[in-house]
Formats: C-alpha cells, sequence, structure tokens
C-alpha cells in the first residue's frame, strides 16, 4: 500500500492486494481440531463501494427470503430479507483461498447447512463443513479433510445422501455427512476432475458426474460407472449437470463447447444451437422449480433464457456480464437472483425481463486506492483492481452512504493508485498509463504524454567556397511519446505530482499535462512513491532510490540484505523513511544510510503499510495477517493495537475522526465510534489534515 497522500487538497491510500494474505479471525469454534471463524458483533462496518464477485447463492427451502452466498475468499454472506440486503456471516479456511462454489440446506431439515470449498492457490486442496444450527456452529467434516471440492448435490429423494465431486473422484454420505464412501474407482484415470454432480431426482442410486474432459453416470450407487459421451464433443469440460424434476429422462449439460440435451437419460445428447459459438462457457443451468420449460444458462457472455425447455434461448442481460449461479424463488418463479462477477447480485422480479444490483451490505471488491477530497471530506474516490467494466473508479458524496461509478473513459483499466493535485484535479494511474477527470465532460482522458529532451549539437560558423555559412547554437527537441504502461502510485508534493511506473518515475509539472522521466541508476520497475516537500523516494521489490531535490538528483539507499521483499515505502513527518517489507518495518533517519528494524509493538514480518495521521498526530500501520491497526505517537518508535477490525485490512487512515481501512476483499470499512472519540482524534493537531 502506499503512504498518505500529501496534496494540499487531497489525502488518500493505495495499495496493491496480495492474495495469500492470511485472514485473522475474532472467534473461533474448535470442532474436529479445526478452527472455523465467526465474525462477532463489531464498530467496524463495509461502505462499499458495493458489488464485487459472488460465487454462488442458496436458499432455505422453508423459508426463501434467508438465502447465503459464497465468495472466493472462504467469506460466506447471508440475507434475511430475500437478497435485498446482506450481511457478513462465516469464514471458511485459514485464510482467504477458498472458493465458495457449493452451499446447500437440507430440504427437510434446513437447520443442517453444507458448505464445499476448494483452493485457489493449491488446487488440489479444500474442505466440507457442515452446521447443524442454522449456521450457528460449523463443524469441518473429517473425512472431505483436503479434497478440492467442485460440486456437492443432496437427493431430492432423500437429502441425507450427499454427493460431492473433487478432483480425486466422486464421494458419498448417506448419513447426512457423518460418514463417507468413495464411490468412483479409485484411481480411474477418466473419473477424476469432477466439475458437477447431478443425482436423479426419484432415484438417488442414479448420479451424473461432469469432469473436466467428459460426463459419466452411475446407476448403481457407483458399483459400475459408463460414459454418456455420445452426442458430445470430445474433451468437454462439463460444467454444470440438471435433470428435469418431472421427467428424469431429460438431463441439460453444460461444457465449454456449448448446451446439450437428453431426452434418454444421458444415452444421447443433442447440441442446443440457439446460444452463439462464442457463449461457449456455460457455467451454470437452472430449472424453474414451478415451471420444467423455463431453463437459464448463465454464461461467461450473459443470461440466456429458455421458454421451450431449451429449444431456443435468447440473451436476456448485457454480453458483458458473467454469470455464476442463478436462483429462482420457489413461491415466486418471477423472483430470479443471478450470482456475477464483478457486478455482485443481481435481481429481478419479473422473470429477468428487468434487473437491477442487489447488494447492500456486500462488498467484495478490491480497492486499490482511495482518496478523500480535500475541499469536500464527505467525498471520497475510490479505484479498484479485477472489475473490467464494472470497476475503475467509484465515488461517493455522503461519507459512503452511496456510491456511484465514475470510469467513462477508462475502458475497463484497473486503477492503482489516484492523486488529488494542489489544484484539485484528479489524476488516476492505472494498468495502462495515465487518466486525467474531466468535471465537464464527466469522463477521464489520456494524462500520460512523456516529453524526451532530444540535444541537437551547436554548428559552428564555416566558410564554403569563400562565402561564410552561418552557425547555429545547440539547442533541444522534445519527442512526445505515451506513457501506455502500469502506473504504480503516484503523489503531489510541492506544486508537482510524481509516479512511480513499471518503467521508471516520472513527475509533472502542469497537473498531468506533461510528464517527464524514465529509469534511475538502471532501476525502472518501481512499487512505490512517497513524496514530502523536495524530498521523494521511490521503491522497487528490492531497492530503494531518495531524492531531496524534488526528483533531479537521485541516491541509492543501503538497504540491508535481509531484506527480500519491500512493499511499500513512507515519508514521516520528521523526515524519517519507513519501508514496509516481507520482513517487517524499517526506518531511516538519514535518507537510507542507516536502518532500524521496528518491532517494537508491530509485527516482526509482512507490515504491509504506514501512513501518516496528520490531524492524530500519529503514525498508522497494518500488517498482513491480522485485522489490526497499529498506531504509534511518538515518530514510531513504540507501537500499540489501535484497534482490531474483524477484517483482513491493507491500510487505515484517519476520516472525519473515523478509521476508514482498504480491505483485500471487502472494499472500504469504517470503525464507529462516539462523536466524543471522534473530537479527540480530530482535535489533536486543530485544523491539521491527514
Amino acid at each position: 500500500m502506499q503512504s498518505l497522500q500529501e496534496s494540499k487538497l487531497g489525502r488518500g491510500m493505495s495499495f496493491v492486494v496480495h492474495r495469500a494474505a492470511v485472514i485473522k479471525a475474532l472467534l473461533c469454534v474448535l470442532l474436529f481440531a479445526v478452527c472455523v471463524p465467526v465474525w462477532a458483533q463489531s464498530s467496524w462496518v463495509q461502505i462499499g463501494p458495493e458489488g464485487g464477485d459472488v460465487r454462488a447463492l442458496a436458499f432455505d427451502p422453508r423459508n426463501p427470503d434467508h438465502i447465503l452466498l459464497g465468495t472466493s475468499a472462504g467469506q460466506l454472506y447471508q440475507s434475511r430479507n430475500a437478497g435485498a440486503s446482506w450481511s457478513r456471516f462465516r469464514h471458511f479456511g485459514t485464510g482467504d483461498d477458498y472458493v465458495l462454489d457449493n452451499i446447500a440446506f437440507d430440504p427437510k431439515d434446513p437447520k443442517t447447512i453444507y458448505v464445499a470449498a476448494w483452493s485457489v492457490e493449491a488446487e488440489s486442496n479444500g474442505d466440507l463443513f457442515r452446521s447443524r444450527d442454522g449456521g450457528h456452529s460449523w463443524q469441518l467434516i473429517p473425512y472431505m479433510r483436503g479434497k478440492s471440492i467442485r460440486a456437492m448435490a443432496l437427493a431430492d429423494s432423500d437429502p441425507r445422501i450427499v454427493t460431492v465431486g473433487a478432483l480425486d473422484g466422486v464421494f458419498r454420505s448417506t448419513d447426512s455427512g457423518d460418514t463417507w464412501v468413495r464411490i468412483s474407482p479409485e484411481g480411474h484415470a477418466e473419473i477424476k476432475n469432477i466439475e458437477s454432480i447431478a443425482v436423479d431426482p426419484k432415484n438417488p442410486q442414479v448420479v451424473y458426474a461432469g469432469t473436466w474432459h467428459l460426463p459419466w453416470k452411475t446407476e448403481d450407487g457407483g458399483k459400475t460407472w459408463h460414459n454418456i459421451k455420445k452426442g458430445v464433443i470430445d474433451d468437454s469440460d462439463v460444467f454444470s449437470i440438471i435433470i428435469d424434476h418431472n421427467n428424469p429422462s431429460v438431463v441439460f449439460a453444460s461444457a465449454c463447447s456449448g448446451i446439450y440435451k437428453s431426452e434418454s437419460a444421458g444415452e444421447l445428447f443433442h447440441k442446443i444451437t440457439g446460444i452463439p459459438a462464442t457463449a461457449r462457457r456455460t457455467r451454470v443451468l437452472q430449472q424453474d422449480p414451478a415451471n420444467s420449460n423455463v431453463v437459464y444458462a448463465g454464461t461467461t457472455e450473459g443470461l440466456w433464457k429458455s421458454l421451450d425447455a431449451g429449444k431456443t434461448f435468447s440473451r436476456i442481460t448485457p454480453g458483458n456480464y458473467i454469470i455464476n449461479d442463478v436462483m429462482v424463488d420457489p413461491r415466486n418463479p418471477n423472483r430470479v437472483l443471478i450470482a456475477t462477477d464483478r457486478s455482485g447480485v443481481l435481481a429481478s422480479n419479473d422473470g429477468m425481463k428487468t434487473f437491477a444490483a442487489s447488494n447492500t451490505g456486500f462488498s467484495h471488491r478490491q480497492v486499490s486506492t482511495v482518496v478523500v477530497d480535500g475541499k469536500d471530506s464527505s467525498t471520497v474516490y475510490a479505484g479498484v483492481l479485477n472489475d473490467k467494466d464494472f470497476g475503475g473508479v467509484f465515488v461517493t458524496h455522503n461519507s459512503g452512504v452511496n456510491w456511484a461509478q465514475q470510469s467513462e473513459g477508462l475502458a475497463g483499466r484497473d486503477v492503482f493508485s489516484i492523486v488529488q493535485t494542489s489544484e484539485g484535479s484528479l489524476l488516476a494511474g492505472t494498468n495502462r498509463g495515465i487518466f486525467k477527470f474531466d468535471p465537464t465532460g464527466r469522463q477521464w482522458r489520456p494524462a500520460s504524454t512523456v516529453l524526451t529532451e532530444k540535444k541537437i549539437a551547436a554548428i559552428k560558423a564555416r566558410k564554403v567556397k569563400g562565402k561564410l555559412i552561418a552557425g547555429r547554437p545547440s539547442k533541444s527537441e522534445w519527442i512526445r511519446s505515451e506513457l501506455n504502461i502500469r502506473v504504480t502510485q503516484m503523489q503531489s508534493a510541492g506544486g508537482l505530482v510524481f509516479a512511480s511506473t513499471t518503467n521508471g518515475f516520472y513527475r509533472s509539472r502542469d497537473e498531468g499535462k506533461s510528464w517527464m522521466g524514465g529509469p534511475i541508476a538502471a532501476q525502472s520497475y518501481f512499487i512505490a512513491i512517497s513524496a514530502s516537500g523536495s524530498t521523494v523516494a521511490v521503491a522497487t521489490p528490492k531497492a530503494v532510490m531518495v531524492s531531496t531535490d524534488s526528483g533531479e538528483t537521485w541516491a541509492p539507499a543501503d538497504i540491508p540484505g535481509w531484506v527480500n521483499r519491500i512493499y511499500r515505502v513512507t515519508i514521516a513527518p520528521d523526515n524519517s523513511l519507513w519501508l514496509t517489507s516481507r520482513e517487517g518495518a524499517l526506518r531511516s533517519t538519514d535518507n537510507g544510510k542507516h536502518w532500524d528494524h521496528v518491532m517494537s509493538g508491530l509485527p516482526p514480518h509482512d507490515v504491509f503499510n504506514i501512513e501518516v495521521d496528520r490531524k492524530g498526530n500519529r503514525l498508522l500501520a497494518t500488517a498482513m495477517g491480522t485485522d489490526a491497526v497499529y498506531e504509534s505517537r511518538n515518530e514510531g518508535r513504540t507501537w500499540t493495537v489501535a484497534t482490531a477490525s474483524g477484517f483482513n485490512l491493507r491500510g487505515a487512515i484517519n476520516f472525519n475522526g473515523h478509521l476508514l481501512a482498504a480491505t483485500a476483499f471487502n472494499g472500504l470499512v469504517m470503525q464507529q465510534g462516539s462523536d466524543t472519540e471522534r473530537a479527540a482524534v480530530n482535535q489533536a493537531t486543530p485544523g491539521g489534515q491527514n
């Protein structure tokens, strides 16, 4: 994370998310010797931007207003009002790498809930969790420990029968998960890498399994299996299988090669031609529980709907929506929720003729940078990563109560840094260049012009055939180019704007209209920058360069050899220089010649960011693997834990007397406090600013 922006008008923070960070839980329920975090009531709340990635949706069959939502960071959310609003519910795993693609309620005993997980970092790893008390406590199923579970189904005729598909085969329990057996041949060359499971609604001995290659079927509970590939293009990843609840002979299967339908219980499939070949990644199929002729297909190019049992499909959302799950309310089939990448939950009350975001309380975004407007402290700008057309920059004008996307002109770019200049202009550093916000046109315009000076040598006067040819003094020619690379961080100081990029250091004297710069002493891959007055420091993952004249000249810092990975660099109010690194926090009082390893109150490793809180007259630090904000009120000599948030933090600043923090996967969160507490912080340095 970058240090606090110290422009006259704006303040903020920037950071880069690291997927391997470990979440520290507030509370643990220890069952089967495994810790399952349970979130207690916290003084910290999510404030957005709302939306992001949703992997799965599941409802309580006896109370469809109760819905669970799974994410790609091991987090479970719940809604008690049919998806109108959400709250964080549980976290599974010891890190943030579990993908929750499968959630199931027992229809006869809805207090029994199953959640299956697989690891995005170690694909062969995963777990199966079960609750018998409606989610208040959870057990990790020992037999399924460490299995990468990609599919799960409860038998309609007997929900005590639970079947799961993992990378190493198919497994089944007939007693609600107490005991398990493998029902696919161990070590089978083909029945592995199970991506989808379906159980015949009338005969639980009939199981369909879709693999990364082709579909398979057993009719005797796994004693024998046979391939059901007739009509299916060879080498097709089978993402989803559904069986008609009224006629089990009708089976639909989606694959990377398209959607297939069988009317012979899988013995022969026919490819459905209603969906264009480009929408070949159909992640989920769902049938309307009240009308078997209505079939939904969630694809990587939008949601499609069939009204004639799959004969024809039409797309009912824009093509840039990526659909992970579809949930149809059994009481009202016109009420449909869809789980998407980047846009969160979309809800419809008219069978998807119209739909709108339904993400109140849910944010699963990677916020990379935050700036509080210097003239209006209720206005906050947030840049996000990995959300393409649905990301970029978000703005709130009421301290996070409501957010609006403000990304026109960015063309789906990731935003790594936002800075407000001394004149109040907004600049955004992206994965492909720098952009400046045009408030008149309400859009971002390129601001990446680089001027490179080319010296043209002087020509002396000379005689040619007796004639005197006038000379020419030396001059400079300016070559224009575009900075179309990743801009990792920007800062404003002394009327200048500075940028660290993957191709060097750049500065602008004209609010971003033009830039000058490049590599420094053969160093070009800069990940962080900090500026205060005329002092500027830039960092690579292994080195730091320091300038005391606004970037005119540079000197290398003497980084200890045991520092293997630098995260951020910060210049503190006392002009001390701070590094956050895999090996902890380091402080220098001589521009990097000598360093102290600061561990008094800070974690000894993976301190991720240090911010300057001028109003609170303190430094604020966050570290990977903790939910804490650390503070120092004596220029960093000693640190204490200011608060524990319950979130995986990436940086925190003082925001109108509150702590405002960016998280790894939950957007922005803010600490709630009394007016007295906020006044005490704000009055620490009257008239000061972060």
